[in-house]
């Protein structure tokens, strides 16, 4: 089918969103492709088409175990068959998952965690996978100036050398000039090919406040723009306790955060996007691969870790195009809690070995052992085990997953799977010669199909009712034939996960680059002092300011956000108040001068535009006023 088919057969669109059908053209044309398309600019579908269009499968490298199940559950629903593989699951499941892969022609997308990538099992499948296309999605990862950079990802360039001729697409929605070069060299493009679409929301206003009372001002925020809208923390407690706030003050509002139930989370969501809450209060946890469009405004009341961050959060309001708004309200204790944060976030190299360590031996690793083994994990308890800071181990462990050592997961709801792995004659004789069995495997066989092949979704509830027995017995026969061998049953889980994903390693051989851990810690300090120069930075457009950032030079001021409102108060062009405050800037910098000495030397510039930039300029900080009244640059 042609690329327009394929959009319209599985996604009911007519035409492709700017930029997806260049950049799907470039992939099938065999090209290396960098894709950079804003949140909610639809980069799965720029190696999703491709995919379908060509025989074979594509491989997924994703580091987002929930949005790989959450793509792989989607495209599904499409009748397009895509399977996953990550941290947590079994042996056996990885095993099917690769066979299928290999041997199933209508499998048409593999997801794969970058750790993967380095197993031996990978290697040996790979070589028997009919493959069509390599996609890297948040391919700031591989890039040691990403903001979220993962050493696994560097292992994706080492597949390309099984997989001649293969062209990789790589995706991100954030990326500075410096991170576009170090993805595209990293992943060794044949050549240098970026596909990017602008980073300017010319209908979302963007507004910096500093303010004692944050609480008192987010409830005027909600109350006068009536949409949904995002509030965003960094506090699980604090999600609660604004949430209740602004439900006593009659704002319909929910609370997010990664340590609720799984299908808690979803159930706050749905309601979320339905519409039956008006506002949800988070933490970041929230927002990965939701695409509300009518979203009137998203507010930070903390600090985002970056500009990218930020970019990406305040990008979920007003993608239905018209007017949205994105604050952030702040105070100067705020600036110093960034600054500890950071700080908290790059614990001592010996507090990390020590905090790997801790954790082999609570779950009883012996040196050499633990690869590719799961366990449920609550931080909390591991933490109050050990006697250490909540924060501390926290910390310690994102580092030892960013360093490939581990992998977490948060608390997800994972269903009950069930595998049989007895032909259909050891089956048969099996019920022969176990009666008790054969009622519960008859229903099963009649409820659900696939089972012989793979691992296959199943309720034990409704297994239950439809054979007229209790869940409790169900589960226990389940157990029962699982110890004969008759099938692999995986029961359901609602627990958060660590996964080891190499051996434990001698305390000798646990290495954590310096270079790593200096180049990490550095590159995080200059991104927290972004964020703050974006917060104190009160005379540039604070879009202009978010563009030149991630390499877009010479825009225009949007005309919209809470610096440029207060500059449009003057009356003046953009032109004319460039051209005045680039006159005035020289004079100042060096010299004092009073307001008579300014004018004699613009003397042909208007007094009232004058008179007008200097105090913009005074009241915004930019020039100070002594008490003889002489003007100075600071």
């Amino acid at each position: 089918m042609k690329i327009q088919q394929i959009l319209t057969k599985y996604w009911g669109y007519s035409v492709f969103r700017p930029l997806q059908e260049d950049i799907i053209q470039s992939v099938l044309a065999g090209n290396d492709t960098l894709a950079l398309l804003p949140t909610g600019g639809g980069k799965s579908l720029c190696y999703q088409v491709p995919a379908l269009a060509k025989e074979g499968l594509c491989i997924v490298v994703s580091p987002l175990i929930a949005l790989m199940k959450d793509q792989v559950e989607n495209l599904n629903k499409r009748n397009i068959k895509a399977i996953a593989i990550y941290s947590g699951m079994s042996r056996n499941e990885i095993d099917i998952a690769f066979d299928n892969a290999v041997y199933n022609k209508e499998i048409k997308l593999l997801y794969l965690s970058p750790e993967r990538l380095g197993t031996d099992i990978f290697h040996a499948k790979l070589k028997h996978m009919k493959v069509n296309l390599l996609a890297v999605d948040e391919a700031h990862c591989i890039s040691q100036w990403g903001y979220d950079f993962r050493p696994p990802y560097l292992k994706i360039a080492d597949v390309r050398e099984f997989l001649p001729g293969i062209p990789v697409i790589a995706l991100t929605a954030t990326a500075t000039p410096e991170v576009v070069d170090d993805i595209q060299k990293q992943l060794l493009f044949s050549k240098k090919n970026l596909l990017q679409k602008s980073f300017e929301r010319d209908n979302l206003s963007y507004f910096v406040k500093k303010e004692e009372n944050k609480l008192q001002l987010l409830l005027k925020i909600v109350q006068k723009n009536k949409g949904s809208g995002i509030v965003y923390v960094r506090n699980r407690r604090k999600t609660n306790e604004i949430a209740s706030f602004l439900n006593k003050n009659n704002c319909s509002s929910d609370f997010y955060h990664a340590g609720l139930d799984s299908r808690l989370r979803d159930e706050k969501q749905n309601s979320w996007k339905s519409g039956l809450k008006r506002v949800m209060v988070c933490t970041n946890a929230f927002g990965m691969g939701i695409d509300k469009p009518d979203v009137r405004f998203v507010v930070h009341l903390d600090l985002p870790e970056s500009i990218e961050a930020y970019f990406q959060e305040a990008g979920r309001a007003g993608r239905d195009e018209k007017k949205a708004f994105a604050v952030m309200l702040y105070e100067n204790a705020d600036i110093q809690d960034a600054y500890k944060h950071f700080e908290f976030a790059y614990p001592p190299k010996e507090t990390i070995k020590k905090i790997y360590n801790c954790l082999c031996n609570y779950f009883h690793l012996a040196a050499g052992s633990g690869a590719d083994t799961t366990y449920p994990f609550i931080i909390g308890e591991f933490s109050e085990h050990y006697n250490l800071p909540v924060h501390t181990v926290f910390n310690s462990l994102k580092f030892l997953e960013k360093e490939g050592f581990i992998a977490l997961s948060e608390a997800m709801h994972e269903p009950s799977k069930l595998h049989i792995t007895a032909n259909n004659t050891e089956l048969y004789r099996f019920e022969l010669e176990n009666a008790k069995y054969v009622r519960l495997i008859k229903t099963i066989l009649r409820m659900y199909s696939g089972l012989f092949n793979d691992y296959v979704k199943i309720d034990e509830d409704s297994i239950a009712q439809k054979s007229s027995t209790k869940t409790g017995q169900v589960i226990a026969m389940l157990d029962e034939l699982e110890k004969m061998n008759v099938i692999l049953y995986k029961p359901r889980s609602d627990k958060p996960e660590i996964t080891f994903v190499c051996e434990r390693l001698p305390d000798k051989n646990i290495q954590i680059s310096d270079q790593n851990y200096k180049i990490l810690k550095e590159n995080a300090l200059k991104r927290l002092e972004a964020v703050t120069d974006y917060l104190s930075g009160n005379t540039k457009c604070r879009s202009q300011f978010l563009l030149n950032y991630f390499g877009e030079k010479n825009n225009k001021r949007c005309g919209i956000c809470d610096v440029c409102l207060k500059r449009n108060e003057l009356g003046l062009t953009e032109l004319e108040f460039d051209n005045i405050v680039n006159m005035i800037k020289p004079l100042l910098k060096d010299n004092g001068l009073t307001i008579d000495q300014i004018k004699t030397k613009l003397k042909s510039t208007q007094e009232d535009k004058l008179i007008a930039i200097l105090r913009w300029l005074t009241d915004n900080d930019k020039i100070s006023v002594d008490k003889e009244g002489i003007y100075k640059w600071y």
